[in-house]
């Protein structure tokens, strides 16, 4: 009991340990924090050591093991590592002497490809699991030092940050007078990465040669795919951060960063000139002003495109004046627009929904679970249907999705109906007699938005 009373009482004011990771650890990553935020030029120059901490490669497996993915090139599989003699501590183990002994290599990265919702592969860069608890090491002890460096615009892939804070900040800009925006699209941002700009972003605040070796071998890992006769073909970047590394959101925030510290303070600024605001989740952005003239994209253009070598798709980037009849925003799957007010007043209102390509990207992950090749029972098949919407009821909470959310439940029942046809050849009733289809399907566990 002395013991607890004497840790608690250690412990520093205003410090909160994070949810799901170590004391010890949750407080060393306060203490980099706050360090970094006191000292805003401080270059940190031993953290190697802590990266082979043992408490933080037990917290970066315990991570990689919950976010689950595939095995890399070396086919090793949670699985396998649990059947193994000395089972995750041994795997830990070996990870710990590479690290210790600098002999830690990356293995290549495995290639490989999801579809896009206009059609495309995205390529994804999967590394083994070894590579992946190291990764997520690096992060546990980078990720605070970068996070008191960026800043309120940035909203993706980081701590107590997600897509509606970025969709409050639009709206509060909407709602401000900005209403014409800057709606930018990055051509295969991930793959366009200036390797060398990079390590110097990073060399701003880390002198730490050993970690600094880790980012680079990571960035520099061959990249092994098979071609369609299953022929294997090695490929080493000179470009680009593989979409599918731990450590890969927060160096694409710190690319990024750059962008985002420029708009905020350089003195030729749209921030400055302007009064613009910039939201940026990831590698989507918009950039919102009274009116966005030739100045303000000129300055865009030329800090992306010249400073930071990145490419923007002309095509698919506009410039939208949201308060026009019949314009809108679409951004981070929902769509923005000024409609008529609901009791017939004169005065329009900002409506927030989910945008067309959500709902019929939401729908067709419905059919296909409810298709009649899709052979399984009607418990398995309601409860497949609950994993989808239930992550797209929570995300598409935000502003006024209920009449969508209506049309959504219409349609899970028509395909519920499609699907009790077509199970059997015999026409067959799961429900009790007078119980609807909207009960029967409630009663089973359907969760309706």
């Amino acid at each position: 009991m002395s013991i607890k009373r004497s840790t608690t009482e250690k412990l520093p004011a205003g410090f909160k340990p994070e949810p799901g990771i170590p004391l010890r650890l949750s407080l060393l990553r306060w203490k980099l924090y706050h360090k970094a935020k006191q000292e805003p030029k401080f270059r940190f120059y031993t953290l190697y050591d802590r990266v082979c901490r043992r408490d933080v490669l037990e917290a970066a497996y315990k991570k990689t093991r919950l976010n689950k993915g595939s095995a890399g090139v070396d086919g090793v599989t949670f699985d396998s590592i649990d059947a193994s003699d000395t089972g995750a501590s041994g795997f830990i183990d070996e990870i710990e002497q590479s690290l210790k002994t600098h002999g830690y290599r990356p293995k290549p990265v495995s290639r490989t490809y999801v579809p896009k919702p206009n059609g495309k592969l995205r390529p994804l860069g999967i590394p083994c699991i070894c590579d992946r608890v190291v990764q997520g090491a690096v992060l546990l002890i980078l990720e605070p030092i970068f996070e008191a460096d960026f800043t309120e615009y940035s909203h993706g892939f980081r701590p107590k940050r997600n897509a509606h804070g970025a969709l409050k900040q639009i709206r509060g800009n909407l709602e401000s007078g900005r209403v014409q925006v800057y709606d930018a699209d990055l051509s295969s941002y991930f793959d366009t990465i200036d390797h060398e700009l990079l390590m110097k972003m990073l060399k701003e605040r880390i002198a730490d040669r050993a970690v600094l070796k880790l980012i680079r071998m990571w960035l520099k890992s061959p990249i092994i795919e098979k071609d369609k006769d299953g022929k294997k073909r090695i490929t080493k970047p000179r470009r680009g951060t593989p979409q599918g590394g731990v450590i890969s959101p927060l160096l694409s925030n710190l690319y990024l960063h750059k962008f985002d510290r420029s708009f905020s303070r350089a003195e030729d600024s749209p921030y400055r000139f302007a009064n613009a605001r910039l939201v940026r989740y990831a590698d989507d952005f918009v950039v919102m002003a009274r009116y966005i003239g030739k100045r303000i994209t000129d300055w865009i253009e030329g800090t992306l495109e010249g400073e930071l070598r990145l490419a923007i798709n002309r095509e698919k980037t506009a410039v939208i004046k949201v308060n026009e009849p019949g314009k809108s925003l679409d951004f981070l799957g929902f769509t923005m627009k000024y409609d008529k007010d609901l009791h017939g007043r004169p005065d329009s209102y900002l409506n927030v929904t989910p945008s067309r390509k959500s709902i019929k990207r939401i729908k067709e992950k419905i059919k296909q679970r409810t298709s009649s090749g899709y052979k399984h029972t009607l418990k398995g098949t309601i409860e497949d249907v609950n994993k989808v919407t239930r992550g797209w009821k929570n995300y598409f909470s935000y502003g006024y999705p209920r009449k969508d959310f209506r049309d959504i439940n219409h349609y899970m029942r028509c395909r519920f109906k499609c699907f009790l046809r077509h199970r059997s050849q015999r026409r067959s009733n799961p429900f009790r007699d007078g119980v609807s289809l909207y009960s029967g399907l409630r009663e089973r566990g359907l969760i309706y938005l």
